[in-house]
């Protein structure tokens, strides 16, 4: 039996209201700009670009909002 530390946490997807919080239904923000510096991020390749779960939804991978939130930090701390 294998009982490494290093488990796999499951696939988790965050849509931009859970990345940029929604005040009007009480979700925090994990990264506190507004929507439009959101895509405004994404198109200059400083965010990560979303994954399409259907033709009308899409939504980041949990790991990907993880290393950004890491390198923000990261770059916070150098300065």
């Amino acid at each position: 039996m294998n009982t490494s530390n290093t488990e796999a946490k499951p696939a988790r997807y965050y849509r931009v209201k859970d990345i940029v919080g929604d005040v009007k239904n009480g979700i925090p923000a994990i990264i506190p700009i507004s929507k439009t510096a959101w895509y405004r991020g994404i198109r200059e390749g400083k965010y990560p670009k979303p994954v399409k779960l259907s033709e009308r939804t899409s939504a980041w991978r949990s790991t990907d909002i993880d290393a950004l939130v890491e390198r923000i930090n990261n770059q916070s701390q150098e300065a």
